[in-house]
């Protein structure tokens, strides 16, 4: 796909909004290309509100010490790469892997790694819950649009490292999930840092990054068996529903 003048700027002036050099201001370009088509699994099909959504919001993230600090980075649920690949064009010194667990988004990610031409981006086609050789290996574990809090809370905790950090995205605060969030984090060794308002284009409405830091070992029973984090979360059985 050829790229429009005018978003060729805009993604300009968001490569130069993260410090961002002309190699990465290309493939940045490059990603737009293959989030368009066809085969890419998003619902975003429209270039121009994919700068927005997908690239800006992912880069996002960057306003955060602990993300551009990071040697190690696992996007959980990676789907079309969302927020893994924007962030590996940013951070060509991090080791990013982008887990997920459908062999049809996999194939698009294994592409989509190849005709960026990341280097430090690599596919882990397997359930969170079942990548063992991840564990407690990750400065950092990113997820978007993957799950409630609770969820995404245990399926990250094991997979980092004795203070690592979690980064979840989340629209508008809702104090009964964070709660519940909370009381997952407190059983499985994480503390919330933050919850941070982003506003990564303009316009940008109810955009939070909810930061929890991992402050003590997860217990060994985590992570439990595929499916049970949905089933069961952590934070309604702590609430004693």
């Amino acid at each position: 796909m050829r790229v429009e003048p005018v978003l060729l700027a805009r993604l300009g002036a968001l490569a130069a909004r993260h410090g961002l050099d002309e190699r990465q201001h290309g493939q940045l370009t490059t990603l737009l290309s293959v989030l368009a088509e066809e085969q890419a699994p998003t619902s975003v099909s429209s270039p121009g509100e994919a700068v927005d959504v997908h690239l800006a919001d992912s880069l996002a993230a960057l306003e955060l010490e602990q993300v551009r600090a990071a040697r190690t980075l696992a996007d959980l649920g990676a789907g079309a790469g969302l927020p893994g690949l924007p962030l590996a064009i940013a951070l060509r010194e991090t080791d990013v892997r982008l887990v997920e667990s459908q062999s049809r988004k996999c194939l698009f990610l294994e592409s989509a790694v190849a005709r960026v031409g990341l280097d430090n981006g690599r596919v882990v086609c397997v359930r969170a819950e079942e990548w063992a050789a991840g564990g407690e290996r990750h400065d950092v574990v990113v997820a978007r649009a993957l799950a409630p809090g609770p969820v995404v809370l245990e399926y990250a905790a094991p997979l980092l490292r004795l203070g690592g950090t979690l980064v979840d995205w989340r629209g508008r605060r809702a104090p009964a999930g964070e709660e519940a969030a909370q009381r997952a984090a407190d059983t499985l060794g994480l503390r919330r840092v933050e919850v941070r308002r982003v506003e990564p284009f303009a316009g940008a409405r109810d955009h939070h990054l909810h930061v929890y830091e991992k402050v003590e070992q997860t217990p060994e029973r985590f992570p439990r068996r595929p499916g049970m984090a949905r089933k069961r979360p952590l934070g309604a059985l702590a609430a004693g529903r």
